[in-house]
Protein backbone atom coordinates (compact mmCIF):
# COMPACT_ATOMS: atom_id res chain seq x y z
CA UNK A 1 0.00 0.00 0.00
CA UNK A 2 1.29 3.52 -0.85
CA UNK A 3 0.81 6.70 0.55
CA UNK A 4 -1.37 9.33 -1.78
CA UNK A 5 0.10 12.88 -0.50
CA UNK A 6 -1.83 16.27 -0.31
CA UNK A 7 -0.27 17.60 -3.33
CA UNK A 8 -2.38 19.36 -6.67
CA UNK A 9 -2.84 17.29 -9.79
CA UNK A 10 -0.31 17.92 -12.83
CA UNK A 11 -1.46 20.74 -14.82
CA UNK A 12 -2.87 19.44 -18.34
CA UNK A 13 -5.39 17.01 -19.03
CA UNK A 14 -2.71 14.41 -20.52
CA UNK A 15 -0.31 15.14 -17.41
CA UNK A 16 -2.72 14.45 -15.39
CA UNK A 17 -3.86 10.86 -17.05
CA UNK A 18 -0.91 9.87 -17.44
CA UNK A 19 -0.29 10.51 -13.67
CA UNK A 20 -3.30 8.62 -12.68
CA UNK A 21 -2.45 6.09 -15.02
CA UNK A 22 1.00 5.84 -13.14
CA UNK A 23 -0.30 5.90 -9.53
CA UNK A 24 -3.04 3.36 -9.93
CA UNK A 25 -0.18 0.77 -11.17
CA UNK A 26 1.56 2.28 -7.80
CA UNK A 27 -1.03 1.49 -5.67
CA UNK A 28 -2.11 -1.64 -7.10
CA UNK A 29 1.77 -3.20 -6.91
CA UNK A 30 1.83 -3.39 -10.34
CA UNK A 31 5.34 -1.28 -9.61
CA UNK A 32 6.15 -3.00 -5.91
CA UNK A 33 8.37 -0.98 -3.90
CA UNK A 34 12.16 -0.25 -5.09
CA UNK A 35 11.33 -1.11 -8.84
CA UNK A 36 11.86 1.53 -10.96
CA UNK A 37 9.52 3.08 -13.27
CA UNK A 38 10.42 3.19 -17.12
CA UNK A 39 12.57 6.37 -17.88
CA UNK A 40 11.13 9.41 -19.65
CA UNK A 41 11.81 8.75 -23.16
CA UNK A 42 10.22 5.14 -22.51
CA UNK A 43 7.09 6.86 -20.87
CA UNK A 44 6.33 9.19 -22.89
CA UNK A 45 6.22 6.14 -26.16
CA UNK A 46 3.86 3.88 -23.99
CA UNK A 47 1.55 6.92 -23.18
CA UNK A 48 2.19 8.62 -26.47
CA UNK A 49 2.70 12.33 -25.07
CA UNK A 50 6.00 14.40 -24.55
CA UNK A 51 8.80 14.52 -21.90
CA UNK A 52 6.99 17.29 -20.75
CA UNK A 53 3.71 15.60 -20.18
CA UNK A 54 5.39 12.62 -18.46
CA UNK A 55 8.27 15.15 -16.41
CA UNK A 56 5.01 16.70 -15.08
CA UNK A 57 3.36 13.63 -14.37
CA UNK A 58 6.88 12.59 -12.51
CA UNK A 59 6.63 15.14 -10.43
CA UNK A 60 3.47 15.10 -8.81
CA UNK A 61 4.21 11.21 -8.05
CA UNK A 62 7.23 12.45 -6.09
CA UNK A 63 4.68 15.18 -4.46
CA UNK A 64 2.45 12.56 -3.26
CA UNK A 65 5.21 10.42 -1.73
CA UNK A 66 4.81 7.47 -4.31
CA UNK A 67 7.81 7.64 -6.08
CA UNK A 68 11.19 9.41 -5.28
CA UNK A 69 14.42 10.55 -8.10
CA UNK A 70 17.31 8.41 -7.29
CA UNK A 71 20.61 9.75 -9.36
CA UNK A 72 21.60 7.20 -11.59
CA UNK A 73 18.64 4.60 -10.98
CA UNK A 74 15.72 6.95 -12.05
CA UNK A 75 12.58 7.19 -10.40
CA UNK A 76 12.40 4.58 -7.88
CA UNK A 77 8.91 3.56 -5.68
CA UNK A 78 8.78 4.20 -2.31
CA UNK A 79 8.61 1.72 0.66
CA UNK A 80 4.93 1.25 2.00
CA UNK A 81 4.25 3.84 4.92
CA UNK A 82 1.33 2.55 6.72
CA UNK A 83 1.83 -1.41 6.05
CA UNK A 84 -1.57 -3.78 5.60
CA UNK A 85 -5.22 -1.95 4.76
CA UNK A 86 -7.62 -1.93 7.01
CA UNK A 87 -9.91 -4.85 5.81
CA UNK A 88 -14.21 -4.79 6.54
CA UNK A 89 -16.41 -7.49 6.10
CA UNK A 90 -19.41 -6.13 3.86
CA UNK A 91 -21.78 -9.06 4.85
CA UNK A 92 -21.29 -7.91 8.47
CA UNK A 93 -20.89 -3.98 9.29
CA UNK A 94 -21.96 -3.27 13.02
CA UNK A 95 -19.30 -5.92 13.98
CA UNK A 96 -16.76 -4.32 11.71
CA UNK A 97 -17.84 -1.26 13.33
CA UNK A 98 -16.48 -2.19 17.04
CA UNK A 99 -13.26 -4.14 15.80
CA UNK A 100 -12.67 -0.94 13.87
CA UNK A 101 -12.74 1.24 16.85
CA UNK A 102 -10.73 -0.69 18.93
CA UNK A 103 -8.13 -0.91 16.76
CA UNK A 104 -8.02 2.59 15.02
CA UNK A 105 -7.96 6.34 16.09
CA UNK A 106 -10.75 9.02 15.57
CA UNK A 107 -10.04 12.81 15.19
CA UNK A 108 -13.16 14.90 16.14
CA UNK A 109 -13.54 17.98 13.21
CA UNK A 110 -16.89 19.27 14.07
CA UNK A 111 -19.93 18.83 16.45
CA UNK A 112 -23.16 20.50 16.45
CA UNK A 113 -26.94 20.33 16.39
CA UNK A 114 -29.06 21.17 13.57
CA UNK A 115 -31.63 20.11 11.14
CA UNK A 116 -30.25 17.29 8.83
CA UNK A 117 -30.25 17.36 5.03
CA UNK A 118 -33.46 16.35 3.12
CA UNK A 119 -32.22 12.83 1.99
CA UNK A 120 -30.33 12.23 5.45
CA UNK A 121 -33.85 13.05 7.30
CA UNK A 122 -36.00 10.92 4.96
CA UNK A 123 -33.89 7.58 5.64
CA UNK A 124 -33.97 8.12 9.18
CA UNK A 125 -37.48 8.82 9.19
CA UNK A 126 -37.70 12.03 11.11
CA UNK A 127 -40.40 14.43 11.90
CA UNK A 128 -40.92 18.01 10.54
CA UNK A 129 -38.08 20.10 11.98
CA UNK A 130 -36.73 17.30 14.50
CA UNK A 131 -32.94 17.87 14.92
CA UNK A 132 -30.31 15.86 14.29
CA UNK A 133 -26.53 15.74 15.87
CA UNK A 134 -24.01 16.01 13.28
CA UNK A 135 -20.58 14.81 13.75
CA UNK A 136 -17.27 15.35 11.16
CA UNK A 137 -14.67 13.11 11.86
CA UNK A 138 -11.22 11.28 10.88
CA UNK A 139 -10.27 8.31 11.85
CA UNK A 140 -6.43 7.04 11.29
CA UNK A 141 -4.31 3.50 11.60
CA UNK A 142 -0.57 3.10 12.27
CA UNK A 143 -0.51 7.29 12.22
CA UNK A 144 -2.20 7.64 8.58
CA UNK A 145 -5.69 8.82 7.87
CA UNK A 146 -7.83 6.70 5.67
CA UNK A 147 -11.40 7.55 6.67
CA UNK A 148 -13.87 10.88 6.31
CA UNK A 149 -17.29 10.08 8.40
CA UNK A 150 -20.34 12.23 8.80
CA UNK A 151 -22.51 11.09 11.18
CA UNK A 152 -26.48 11.94 11.83
CA UNK A 153 -27.83 11.52 15.00
CA UNK A 154 -31.33 12.33 16.17
CA UNK A 155 -31.08 14.99 18.89
CA UNK A 156 -32.74 12.63 21.44
CA UNK A 157 -30.82 9.79 21.55
CA UNK A 158 -27.62 12.49 21.54
CA UNK A 159 -27.90 14.35 24.05
CA UNK A 160 -26.97 11.19 25.77
CA UNK A 161 -23.30 11.86 24.76
CA UNK A 162 -20.96 14.91 25.18
CA UNK A 163 -18.52 16.15 22.01
CA UNK A 164 -15.94 15.20 24.29
CA UNK A 165 -17.76 11.47 25.19
CA UNK A 166 -17.24 11.64 20.59
CA UNK A 167 -13.67 12.20 20.45
CA UNK A 168 -12.20 9.47 22.36
CA UNK A 169 -15.50 7.06 22.31
CA UNK A 170 -16.58 4.75 18.71
CA UNK A 171 -19.87 6.42 18.38
CA UNK A 172 -21.58 3.03 17.80
CA UNK A 173 -20.51 2.02 21.79
CA UNK A 174 -21.96 5.27 22.50
CA UNK A 175 -25.62 4.24 20.82
CA UNK A 176 -25.65 1.20 22.83
CA UNK A 177 -24.74 3.11 26.10
CA UNK A 178 -27.63 5.37 25.29
CA UNK A 179 -29.84 2.44 25.69
CA UNK A 180 -30.52 2.09 21.84
CA UNK A 181 -30.97 -1.52 20.57
CA UNK A 182 -29.13 -1.85 17.49
CA UNK A 183 -31.18 -4.18 15.09
CA UNK A 184 -30.28 -3.79 11.81
CA UNK A 185 -28.13 -1.75 8.90
CA UNK A 186 -28.35 -0.86 5.28
CA UNK A 187 -25.26 0.18 3.28
CA UNK A 188 -24.34 1.14 -0.14
CA UNK A 189 -21.20 1.63 -1.70
CA UNK A 190 -20.02 3.90 -4.56
CA UNK A 191 -17.23 5.89 -5.70
CA UNK A 192 -16.38 9.73 -5.49
CA UNK A 193 -14.14 12.12 -6.23
CA UNK A 194 -12.23 13.82 -2.81
CA UNK A 195 -12.79 17.61 -2.65
CA UNK A 196 -10.81 19.98 -1.15
CA UNK A 197 -11.70 19.86 2.43
CA UNK A 198 -11.74 16.10 2.08
CA UNK A 199 -8.31 15.94 0.32
CA UNK A 200 -6.83 17.98 3.34
CA UNK A 201 -8.25 15.87 6.06
CA UNK A 202 -6.91 12.87 4.49
CA UNK A 203 -4.09 13.64 2.79
CA UNK A 204 -4.86 13.00 -0.72
CA UNK A 205 -4.93 14.75 -4.23
CA UNK A 206 -7.71 17.14 -4.72
CA UNK A 207 -9.89 14.95 -7.02
CA UNK A 208 -8.44 12.08 -5.87
CA UNK A 209 -10.77 8.53 -6.39
CA UNK A 210 -12.52 7.59 -2.94
CA UNK A 211 -14.62 4.73 -2.11
CA UNK A 212 -17.76 6.13 -0.58
CA UNK A 213 -20.24 4.50 1.61
CA UNK A 214 -23.59 5.16 3.49
CA UNK A 215 -25.36 3.36 5.89
CA UNK A 216 -28.70 3.74 7.78
CA UNK A 217 -28.84 1.92 11.40
CA UNK A 218 -31.98 1.39 12.89
CA UNK A 219 -33.17 -0.25 16.57
CA UNK A 220 -35.67 -3.24 17.06
CA UNK A 221 -38.66 -1.11 16.34
CA UNK A 222 -37.24 -0.09 12.71
CA UNK A 223 -36.32 3.56 13.60
CA UNK A 224 -33.62 5.13 12.07
CA UNK A 225 -30.65 5.72 14.91
CA UNK A 226 -27.70 6.76 12.91
CA UNK A 227 -27.22 7.57 9.07
CA UNK A 228 -22.91 7.46 8.42
CA UNK A 229 -21.62 8.90 5.21
CA UNK A 230 -17.96 7.66 4.68
CA UNK A 231 -15.29 8.31 2.20
CA UNK A 232 -12.09 6.10 2.40
CA UNK A 233 -8.66 6.17 0.87
CA UNK A 234 -8.74 3.33 -1.51
CA UNK A 235 -4.89 2.25 -0.98
CA UNK A 236 -5.76 1.86 2.77
CA UNK A 237 -9.25 0.39 3.18
CA UNK A 238 -11.07 -2.48 1.50
CA UNK A 239 -14.63 -4.00 2.17
CA UNK A 240 -14.28 -7.86 1.47
CA UNK A 241 -17.70 -10.63 1.31
CA UNK A 242 -17.25 -14.21 1.14
CA UNK A 243 -19.48 -15.61 -1.15
CA UNK A 244 -21.27 -19.74 -1.43
CA UNK A 245 -22.49 -21.34 -4.20
CA UNK A 246 -25.97 -21.90 -3.66
CA UNK A 247 -28.78 -23.90 -5.35
CA UNK A 248 -29.34 -26.12 -7.90
CA UNK A 249 -29.15 -26.52 -11.99
CA UNK A 250 -29.78 -23.19 -13.43
CA UNK A 251 -31.04 -21.84 -10.03
CA UNK A 252 -27.39 -22.53 -8.89
CA UNK A 253 -26.26 -18.34 -7.65
CA UNK A 254 -23.61 -16.68 -5.71
CA UNK A 255 -24.87 -15.72 -1.48
CA UNK A 256 -22.68 -13.93 0.75
CA UNK A 257 -21.95 -15.78 3.95
CA UNK A 258 -23.16 -14.18 6.73
CA UNK A 259 -20.30 -14.00 9.66
CA UNK A 260 -21.06 -14.21 12.89
CA UNK A 261 -20.72 -11.80 15.39
CA UNK A 262 -17.69 -10.83 17.40
CA UNK A 263 -17.93 -13.07 20.62
CA UNK A 264 -20.39 -15.36 19.03
CA UNK A 265 -18.35 -17.24 16.75
CA UNK A 266 -17.73 -20.69 17.05
CA UNK A 267 -13.97 -21.55 18.27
Amino acid sequence: MKHIGNSALPEGGKARRVYLLLRDDITSGRFKAGSVLPGEQRLSAIHGVSRVTIRRALETLVADGLIEKRPGAGSVVREDRAGAAIAADMASPIPQVVQMGQSTTARLLSFSYGEAPAAVSAELGLSDGERVQTAIRVRSYEGAAFSHLTTYVPERIAVNYSEADLASTALFTLLERSGVAVDSAAQRVSATLASPDVAQALDVSVGSALLSLTRTVRDADGKGVEYLSALYRPDMFKLEMQLARVGRDSARHWEPIIVAPVGERPE
